[in-house]
This record gives structure tokens, sequence and C-alpha cells, in this order.
């Protein structure tokens, strides 16, 4: 079992293949312990789970925290693989990591795109998560329904997903990456008084070659803009259906963010039909792990 801080260090970095991808990972604690997957959202990356899993390894829990597709090391293992961002490869990746580390169950914990993951393989595939922690609760999207509008207070959040869907955004999103995400970060998190060296630790993460195409194919292809991958196609059509989700679960709502209504996943109980507990924390935006790292570890370990 890791002891004291967990370092999130290349030295410790370890690579796996694993579906369509090879996932750069850190694996902290004893194989066979208690297992939990941290999974971060965009634009953030490993480094939201620093606290957390310092606080889960004291324990004696295992803890795995993979970068993304299109984030810091993680690569494509074949060129010509369409780089998507859609909701259900995303799902399909953390299935195939766990294939592929041999791991039969675990608690999965996540925030936006990962928390997006996390959800799905709950839905779809119950017997691999032994409980689930979501931050903005069912992430899972309805993109039958994107064309519909909601409120303009709600509709200027989401500015960053309709400038993603033009050529402009897209080379405003190659040539700006650092500066843009960092806006993101103050817009979503207004309470949130991090440090430069804390977000160019994860802002290097972005400077992967498939980050751009991934994160304009998942904001264009939530909205139906582009065709999706057609090796998980059977896997969108089964997320279509909104299918419920049936294990523990804990979703946690920071009233601080700035993406998310306030309170926003407030009426999603109905897409869960396990034991469900929903969770405020005052002030803490969108990068819930990272803002307030004791009360989301205890969230994990509470369904370990």
């Amino acid at each position: 079992m890791s002891q004291g801080r967990p370092s999130m260090s290349d030295s410790m970095l370890r690579r796996i293949e694993a579906g369509q991808l090879n996932v750069a990972y850190f694996d902290h604690g004893m194989e066979g312990a208690p297992a939990a997957i941290l999974l971060h959202g965009f634009p953030y990356d490993v480094h939201a789970y620093d606290e957390v899993t310092e606080a889960l390894t004291a324990v004696g829990c295992r803890v795995i925290v993979p970068y993304l597709r299109g984030y810091g090391p993680t690569s494509f293992t074949d060129a010509r693989t369409l780089r998507s961002g859609q909701q259900a490869i995303l799902g399909q990746d953390l299935l195939s990591l766990m294939d592929a580390l041999e791991l039969r169950h675990a608690v999965l914990a996540g925030y936006d795109w990962g928390g997006r993951a996390a959800c799905i393989v709950s839905a779809l595939w119950p017997e691999r998560a032994k409980g689930l922690v979501t931050c903005n609760g069912y992430n899972i999207q309805s993109i039958a329904h994107a064309g519909r509008p909601v409120a303009p207070v709600d509709e200027h959040r989401y500015w960053y997903q309709y400038y993603f869907h033009s050529d402009r955004g897209a080379a405003g999103l190659a040539q700006n990456r650092y500066d843009l995400c960092k806006l993101l970060w103050q817009l979503w998190s207004p309470n949130w008084s991090f440090s430069d060296e804390t977000y160019d630790r994860s802002a290097a993460s972005f400077e992967n070659p498939d980050f751009v195409e991934v994160v304009l194919h998942s904001y264009r292809h939530r909205y139906g803009l582009v065709a999706g991958d057609p090796s998980c196609e059977a896997t969108e059509t089964r997320l279509a259906g909104q299918p419920r989700i049936t294990v523990p679960t804990i979703s946690i709502d920071g009233l601080g963010d700035g993406v998310i209504p306030e309170a926003g996943s407030s009426r999603h109980e109905r897409f869960f039909e396990g034991p469900y507990d929903y969770q405020t924390i005052p002030s803490v935006g969108h990068n819930v792990p990272q803002e307030a790292p004791a009360e989301f570890a205890a969230a994990v370990l509470s369904l370990m």
C-alpha cells in the first residue's frame, strides 16, 4: 500500500493497451485491495485526484487514475481510428481498461467526461460497478433532445460548446488551448483560487496531439452534428434509451458550479433505481474532487 502523499510523477506512470488506446494511468495501493477508478473531466486531468488518492490509499484502498483519451500520455494504438469523444466511446474506454487490468469490479467515480464514463458503465454493465460517485448526477446525454433550447440564463453557460461547433472555435482551441481552458477553470469554479502552478500541472495534458480533435468531436457529436465511431454504435443506441442506474450511487453538486445550474441534478433521482444519496457542497465549483477532496474521498470510501 502506498504510504504518504501519492506522487503523480512520470516515474510511477504505467501504460496498458485497452481497446483503442494505450492508456497512461497511475495505480496506487495493493492489488487485491478494494479498488476505485477516478475519472477526470474536460478540461482537467489526473491531478484533480491527487488529494483524493492520498486519502483513499491511506486507509488501504487501491486507486487507479487514468488519463482519458486525448489527454496527457494516453495515445491511440492505430492512427486510422476516429478521434471520437462521444459518450459511448468514453464508456467503452473505461470498460476496456477494467478488462485489461483484469479488474472485475470497482467503485467508479468521476465528474464531467469522467462522470459520464462512470455513469455509462454503471448503467450498461452494473456488475462491474461496486458503486458510483457522480458529480452533477445522471451524466448520460440525450442526443435526440440536444436541439431543444433551455432557459437563456442556462444557454449562456454553454457558449464554449457552440464555439467548438465552428471552424473559428476549432482554430481557437488549437491556438489558444492554454488560455481558453484556464478561462473555463475560472468561470466554472469562481470561488476556487487555484495557483498558476496548479493549473500548469494539468494544462500540460492538453498538449496531447489528439486533444483538439477529441474535444471537438465530443462537443459536436452530443448535438448530432457529426457521425460517431461505428465501433460503439450499439452502445450509443442503448444510451439513447436513457437507461436507469441500479448500483449504489452518491451524486454530488457543487453549489458554486459556474457551468451547471445550482443544484442542477437535484431532480435526477428518477434515473437511479438503487440506493441513492444526493449531496451538495456550498461554494464548490465544477472540479469537485480538487476543490473538495475530503468530501469526494468520503463519498468514494462509503461505497468501498
